[in-house]
């Protein structure tokens, strides 16, 4: 399906690994002229500016200033901005609420919430010139928090609700405001060592692999009996962000293979 994204500007934070980077690679990819923010240029990005022109942005997007400067950085080049993904957020394992101090929870919700509030506050200028979409990257965990992750499930659930705040209010203006909420997903989250997969598998027994082929899918009754790839939820993310979705906005898509049992 051409998805009519040849040209438009697109802004991808959190974009050096994981669903970041394959947002920002199926973006390239569509045609679209992709500004990658991250703190550093990881090979995976360098690779994709080698490959596809991918614009990469070395930036501290938890700070006051960095998500403002992503956007500058796109607009300077492109002339402006047509679609921002807000997909940065990221999380520690906890022992439960009275493990997390104050400034873990300022931490998370930098990463996770303001630095999404600074890039669409930053963005929509551009976006209002000539319509265009915010497709933020939310988590099952807004609706279904478990207290490991209890600062990051608070944050998410907060990046929904600004998302739905949003669109009330710029989509008579042109501009739509979707998130996409995953469960578990095959990325460094999960994967990378002291991430999640090796939590469980020390609890478990098992190794990191088999945590997120068999005990994940099974132990979180997940219906499709697998984990989500990061390519499922771009694709995901590129649909919302395209003329395809035109009159989709204030919407929140669960990508989870099934977890949710709730309508």
């Amino acid at each position: 399906m051409e998805m009519n994204l040849t040209g438009k500007v697109a802004v991808v934070t959190g974009a050096s690994k994981g669903i970041g980077l394959a947002v920002a690679e199926a973006m390239a990819l569509e045609g679209a002229r992709v500004v990658a923010g991250s703190r550093t240029e990881t090979a995976e990005l360098a690779a994709l500016r080698e490959r596809y022109g991918v614009r990469v942005v070395a930036v501290d997007l938890a700070g006051v200033d960095g998500p403002a400067q992503l956007v500058r950085a796109a607009a300077e080049q492109y002339g402006g901005v047509d679609v921002l993904v807000n997909n940065l957020g990221a999380t520690s394992a906890r022992s439960g609420f009275l493990d997390v101090e104050d400034d873990q929870w300022q931490r998370i919700f930098e990463l996770t919430f303001f630095s999404a509030v600074r890039a669409s506050r930053a963005a929509l200028p551009h976006l209002l010139d000539g319509g265009g979409a915010i497709v933020n990257v939310s988590s099952i965990n807004a609706r279904l928090p478990f207290p490991s992750v209890v600062d990051y499930s608070a944050a998410k659930a907060a990046l929904s609700n600004l998302t739905k705040a949003l669109s009330e209010e710029f989509a008579p203006q042109g501009v739509r405001v979707n998130a996409v909420a995953p469960g578990p997903v095959r990325t460094p989250f999960w994967t990378a060592p002291g991430g999640f997969a090796e939590a469980v598998a020390g609890d478990s027994g098992s190794s990191t692999e088999d945590v997120l082929d068999k005990v994940l899918p099974r132990e979180m009754a997940i219906s499709t009996g697998r984990v989500t790839e990061p390519q499922e939820i771009a694709d995901l993310v590129l649909f919302l962000a395209s003329p395809r979705a035109a009159n989709i906005t204030g919407a929140e898509f669960v990508i989870d293979g099934g977890q949710i049992k709730s309508t």
